[in-house]
C-alpha cells in the first residue's frame, strides 16, 4: 500500500517506518524537522519526506489538505494530541483515506479500577493529557459510527528503546535513580513500592500498528491497548532492576509528603502522574483480535535501555 505515517521518525516510527517498508509499502514520513531516526536501518534511503510544521500548517487551516494529497491509502498519525487536530485532520482526509490509524495511550483510562484494565471499561481520565486524548478517541469512535471514518485506534503504555531514559523505578525519567541502583545505593520509594507502571517497547508499539493494517476489517471502529504482558509495580522493579546489575536492593519505602521533598519538583510531578494511575492494562482484545503479542517484557525492555545509556554514558 502507500501509506503515510506523521511523526515516522520519533520513537514509535523510528521502528515503524521500517517495518512498512520491509513488508513492502510505499512510505511517506512527514515530520517537523528532519530528525535523525533512533536506529539505523537501510529503509530510510527508500522512504518519501515531507517537511511540515503541524501546528503552523493547522493554524493557517492547510495541513489536513496537504495529508490528504499525498493519496495515501493508509495514514498513521503519531503526533495527535488535541482534539481540534484530530477534527482537522479528520474532516480533510474523509472519503479520501481507506485506513486512518491514530496514536492513542493507556492514559485516557485514568486510575485503574479493575484490573487489568480492558479497553470496554469507562474512562475516568484526569489530567490535561489525558483528558485531551480521552476526548480524541471518543469522538473519532463517533464518527466511525456516525460517518464510517475508518478508524482504528491504538493505546501504547510507557514508551522503551534504545535514545532516550525509560520511566524508572521512581516513576519518573531521572537517569540517575537507575545509576543509584547499579552503584548498590539506596534509592528511595514512594509509598510501599506497590504502584505500577506499563512499559512497552517501541517496537512492540510498531508491530502493533502493521497488525492492525494487516487486519483492517476487524480493526476498524476498535481501540486496542499496546503494551507489554504484564505491569510492574515499583517495588519489584526496583528489586529486579539491582538484580540485573548483580547488587543487593536497598530500598527506603517514604511516605509521599516527605518522599517528594527529596527530588526535583519536576521529578516529583512525573511521579505523582504515574503512581496516580498505576496503570495495569490487559492486552487480551489485541491478542485475540489481531495477533498481537510482545516481544519484550516490561524488564526486558528497559534493560535495553538502559544498556543503551551506560554505553553513552549517561548513566554512570
Amino acid at each position: 500500500m502507500k501509506i503515510a505515517i506523521i511523526g515516522g521518525t520519533g520513537h514509535i516510527g523510528s521502528y515503524l517506518t521500517p517495518l512498512l517498508v520491509e513488508a513492502g509499502h510505499e512510505v511517506t514520513c512527514i515530520s517537523r524537522n528532519q530528525r535523525k531516526p533512533y536506529r539505523e536501518h537501510a529503509a530510510w534511503g527508500v522512504v518519501t519526506y515531507l517537511t511540515l510544521d503541524r501546528v503552523a500548517e493547522e493554524q493557517s487551516g492547510t495541513f489536513g489538505e496537504r495529508i490528504a494529497r499525498l493519496e495515501a491509502e493508509a495514514l498513521i498519525d503519531l503526533t495527535c494530541f488535541y482534539p481540534q487536530s484530530a477534527e482537522h485532520l479528520a474532516n480533510a482526509l474523509r472519503g479520501r483515506v481507506g485506513h486512518l490509524l491514530h496514536c492513542g495511550t493507556i492514559w485516557v483510562h485514568g486510575p485503574s479500577a479493575v484490573v487489568p484494565t480492558t479497553e470496554e471499561q469507562p474512562r475516568q481520565p484526569f489530567g490535561d493529557y489525558g483528558i485531551r486524548k480521552a476526548a480524541i478517541e471518543r469522538w473519532l469512535l463517533a464518527q466511525w459510527k456516525e460517518t464510517g471514518l475508518p478508524v482504528t485506534i491504538l493505546h501504547p503504555g510507557h514508551l522503551v528503546g534504545p535514545g532516550w531514559a525509560p520511566i524508572n523505578p521512581q516513576g519518573n525519567f531521572n537517569p540517575e535513580v537507575f545509576a543509584a541502583l547499579r552503584r548498590g545505593m539506596e534509592v528511595r520509594i514512594p509509598h510501599f513500592g506497590m504502584e505500577t507502571v506499563h512499559h512497552v517497547h517501541a517496537e512492540d508499539v510498531a508491530q502493533a500498528f502493521l497488525l492492525a493494517l494487516k487486519h483492517r476489517n476487524i480493526a476498524l471502529g476498535e481501540s486496542f491497548h499496546v503494551v507489554s504482558a504484564a505491569a510492574i509495580t515499583l517495588r519489584g522493579y526496583a528489586e529486579q532492576m539491582a538484580a540485573w546489575f548483580q547488587q543487593p536492593a536497598r530500598l527506603r519505602f517514604v511516605p509521599w509528603d516527605e518522599w517528594k521533598l527529596g527530588v526535583s519538583a519536576r521529578d516529583a510531578a512525573v511521579t505523582e502522574d504515574h503512581i496516580r494511575h498505576s496503570p495495569h492494562c490487559s492486552i487480551q482484545k489485541a491478542r485475540s483480535l489481531l495477533g498481537y503479542e510482545s516481544r519484550y517484557t516490561s524488564l526486558q525492555a528497559v534493560q535495553e535501555s538502559v544498556g543503551w545509556l551506560m554505553k553513552n554514558g549517561i548513566i554512570s
